[in-house]
């Protein structure tokens, strides 16, 4: 009896709910919905909530005409020109990070004379923790931008 029950629930409530809604406008200019008919009332065709999932994004479109192109040789130059940049900001980052890797090591060994308290060790030591993560980040993301220069 529970089993027919649950799932007559279970299908009554996975019914839509569905019901005729009405606007009227008062003498005042005033708008009131109800689900019962008024004298006066219009009946609004509304569609029901879709189940569906969210449209799919559109692909790009081509290029307009007139669009002004580049040469190959000179993309080349600029492909060129990205990567020694992308070369540079990334052995720089290396730098840091080793200098972070080094702060860290040397933070973790010594306890300054104001660190009495155990927690402003832990605060010290994990701001260079945090600092040698930001510059692992930054060496991942410049590495995955040097992989689709092309």
């Amino acid at each position: 009896m529970r089993t027919a029950l649950l799932i007559f629930t279970l299908l009554f409530l996975g019914q839509a709910a569905h019901a005729d809604i009405y606007m009227s406008v008062d003498e005042n200019g005033r708008k009131t919905y109800t689900n019962f008919p008024k004298k006066g009332a219009k009946k609004l065709n509304l569609d029901p909530p879709s189940t569906m999932a969210a449209p799919k994004p559109r692909a790009p479109t081509a290029t307009p005409p007139g669009f002004p192109r580049v040469d190959g040789e000179t993309q080349k130059q600029r492909d060129g020109t990205r990567r020694s940049i992308l070369e540079q900001e990334l052995a720089t980052e290396q730098n840091l990070l080793d200098e972070a890797k080094k702060a860290l090591t040397e933070g973790e060994a010594t306890r300054l004379g104001g660190e009495r308290n155990y927690q402003k060790y832990l605060d010290r030591v994990q701001g260079l923790k945090d600092n040698v993560a930001l510059h692992e980040k930054n060496v991942e993301a410049l590495n995955k931008e040097l992989a689709g220069v092309k």
